[in-house]
């Protein structure tokens, strides 16, 4: 919106501002050239040149709203997202199981955000799936997991209350131990006492997770309290000693000093300690999805939102199915999909689990967050800038288990990868169209026999329970700004599936240092009379500068 200068003769704002003698005198001042008079009165609705604007305009107006859409504002900044997905095959570590996570979080990787997805983390049998979930193994992969990510390093100073050993058969057995003594107590209890995700989880988010499902757009400072959110969104206006009777319930269920899991108490200073913070954590069934951030990282996440959807027993229960996790980073938006899909090495599977996909990319609608000027957090899976999907996707192999071997015992990936279900129907453009998976240069994940590394084919009994080797789990991406840094596979023999990881390369887009402090200082709603312009009259002696209005 233009602005006349100082120096330029104009009529303030008085009752006749839209007089002839106004008209007269704007015309003197700055009289427009033929041809833009021909274009304004062609348009119906003809841009404003005009520096004023109606009341109903201005009333809502932001300054942040014109700052936060300028292209130079704008920076890209590259960041690091390790991916990693395991069908653990109903089995949960136990202090017995010396289960080293290396093969799952890789100890020389130090990525910025880690998206961890299990399938199976209880037996898919009718009492898992129809009855209240039990969280116990959940909680003991969560204590698995941020010991892994927040392990001591080059002599920092030990933040736990026992010093781990860098041994992660070690480390996981005594995590393993504490949580048995921890549950032990639970297992005598009834149904309805058994503990909430939500209190499992909150001695690995940040001190102020609410702050996680907020908006953070345009305003990049560090948020301190509800009110630093977005002006727009309607949960900004919270008071910071609101919660949810959920959060409550689980506050009321813990004692004062907090709460020990896995030898980290709930105590705040502890969390403000660790390297990494768990951004968002959600179950279905034997479906369990991570999201672990630095913490330098966590004020800038927002409108962190989860989506469940059945697919399995009747088409909606829980044994089959995906959990979606959608976020914003800076100003960019992401979604993290961790699926299983149908089962079955039958011919016509495979449209079943194209399916699911179409199906879950139809249904999938994350909850309405606040907006920015002109638009909104994505509510839809492919809306997002940057999505990464992983899970056991479950496409086999269309070959016979005995020409399947025999291309496995030659190493022959290629030749296998051209009768793989999913490279087929992605050609085909039946599913995942537009979608982008890196070449697979690993044998397959599944199926292998317990504690072993032969295939189950080769130990079976009769053929009913011999499956044909396949690369079940998966990762694929969608989106520009992102590339995949590397795809590989774990070789932990705690289930019969292997754990498969990648590593992806991200751009994200962050407003100028120079944006950030002018958004910080104009984030608030401004009056009509703060946008109208005025006039400068010439110094008179001994008085200040006087503006007509």
């Amino acid at each position: 919106m233009a602005f006349p200068d100082d120096g330029e003769k104009m009529k303030g704002c008085g009752p006749k501002i839209f007089g002839a003698k106004d008209k007269k005198a704007t015309k003197k001042t700055d009289r427009p050239s033929s041809s833009t008079v021909k274009s304004a009165s062609s348009s119906s609705k003809p841009p404003s040149s005009s520096p004023f604007r109606t009341l109903s305009e201005v009333r809502s107006i932001r300054l942040s709203h014109f700052l936060a859409r300028s292209p130079s504002a704008i920076k890209a900044e590259h960041f690091r997202i390790f991916i990693s997905t395991w069908n653990v095959g109903g089995n949960t570590p136990t202090a017995t199981s010396e289960l080293n996570l290396d093969d799952f979080i890789p100890a020389d990787d130090h990525s910025d955000i880690y998206v961890l997805g299990f399938q199976e983390i209880v037996p898919l049998n009718a009492g898992n799936v129809l009855v209240m979930e039990d969280n116990e193994p959940a909680a003991r992969w969560l204590a698995l997991i941020h010991r892994t990510l927040n392990r001591r390093a080059n002599g920092d100073a030990d933040i736990f209350q026992h010093k781990p050993s860098l041994s992660l058969d070690s480390t996981s057995s005594r995590s393993s131990s504490n949580l048995d003594a921890s549950f032990s107590n639970r297992s005598s209890s009834a149904i309805f006492q058994m503990s909430s995700l939500k209190s499992i989880r909150k001695p690995y988010m940040p001190t102020h997770r609410k702050l996680l499902k907020l908006c953070n757009c345009s305003v990049e400072m560090t948020r301190k309290s509800y009110k630093d959110a977005c002006f727009g969104c309607p949960q900004a206006y919270t008071n910071e000693t609101d919660s949810s009777e959920e959060d409550e319930v689980d506050d009321k269920s813990n004692n004062t000093h907090g709460y020990v899991v896995d030898g980290v108490t709930s105590a705040s200073s502890s969390r403000d300690q660790l390297k990494y913070n768990l951004v968002s954590c959600k179950r279905m069934v034997g479906i369990f999805v991570t999201v672990w951030a630095k913490k330098e990282l966590v004020p800038h996440i927002g409108h962190v939102r989860t989506s469940c959807i059945g697919r399995g027993v009747m088409g909606y229960l829980g044994n089959k199915g995906c959990i979606s996790v959608s976020m914003t980073l800076h100003q960019t938006s992401f979604c993290f999909i961790c699926s299983h899909l149908a089962s079955g090495e039958k011919e016509g599977d495979e449209l079943r689990r194209n399916l699911d996909v179409l199906e879950i990319l139809r249904v999938t609608q994350f909850p309405r967050v606040c907006r920015r000027a002109g638009q909104r957090a994505p509510e839809k899976i492919i809306d997002h800038d940057r999505v990464i999907w992983l899970g056991d996707l479950n496409y086999r192999i269309s070959l016979s288990y005995e020409d399947t071997k025999k291309l496995l015992t030659e190493n022959n990936w290629d030749a296998l990868f051209q009768k793989d279900q999913l490279n087929t129907e992605r050609n085909s453009g039946r599913v995942f169209k537009g979608w982008s998976e890196e070449k697979i240069y690993f044998a397959p994940t599944y199926k292998y026999t317990f504690n072993s590394d032969s295939y189950s084919g080769e130990t079976a009994t009769s053929k009913k329970k011999r499956r044909t080797p396949a690369w079940c789990d998966r990762i694929l991406w969608h989106g520009d700004g992102i590339a995949q840094l590397s795809y590989f596979r774990g070789e932990s023999k705690f289930s019969d599936h292997r754990p498969v990881c990648g590593s992806f390369n991200v751009v994200v887009d962050l407003l100028d240092d120079k944006s950030k402090r002018r958004t910080s200082n104009t984030n608030i709603r401004i009056g009509a009379e703060e946008l109208l312009p005025t006039r400068t009259d010439k110094v008179n002696k001994g008085a200040g500068t006087k503006t007509k209005q």
